[in-house]
């Protein structure tokens, strides 16, 4: 009952709110999620020296096993170049070891390797592992009400045909001044 007040009581509140305040809450609670991704992409990297994607990408190769990465690309919904510079940085850390296939020798496996495991078993958990939980709690029409109103504001802010992987992660900007996902 006191919730359903308190739900009632927030509701004419909302509707008092003149519309540029709305707007400004909305902007808000954006903000409030893009702060939340950059205090945990740079306590993961604090803590284990690796990116969300490079975690990812080591939980795709232990996952699958022996696997292409082509394979690794599709699981992680990132490109396989993408990968392939995120395998580099694994491979080059001791993290992953990449040889060609004996019966195709065009194709190039990844296998975790004994510090990859010892990483992935110390590493935090992921923000998007996080929040997958928590909307797996969700009634289903809540998720939908959530996911709908979300590909509304992409919409509004005109990202609605940006292509983006399901990961919780802030871009790290390069000394070129690109955008590197693979970078601390």
């Amino acid at each position: 009952m006191a919730r359903a007040i308190a739900e009632s009581n927030a509701e004419r509140s909302w509707r008092q709110t003149p519309p540029n305040d709305r707007a400004q809450e909305v902007l808000v609670a954006l903000r409030r999620i893009i702060r939340a991704t950059d205090l945990h992409s740079k306590r993961l990297f604090k803590l284990s020296g690796l990116t969300t994607p490079q975690i990812v990408v080591l939980q795709s190769v232990r996952d699958l096993g022996e696997v292409t990465t082509g394979r690794i690309s599709a699981r992680v919904s990132l490109s396989q170049g993408t990968v392939t510079s995120i395998l580099d940085r694994l491979e080059s850390r001791g993290l992953i070891k990449r040889y060609r296939s004996v019966t195709d020798r065009r194709v190039v496996h990844a296998r975790l390797t004994k510090p990859g495991r010892a990483m992935l078993r110390q590493a935090p958990p992921l923000l998007h592992e996080q929040f997958a939980s928590a909307f797996a709690a969700l009634s289903p029409s809540q998720q939908e009400k959530i996911i709908k109103t979300l590909h509304d504001v992409a919409g509004m802010m005109g990202a609605g045909h940006l292509d983006a992987a399901p990961l919780l992660d802030i871009a790290s900007p390069s000394p070129g001044g690109k955008t590197d996902r693979t970078a601390p």
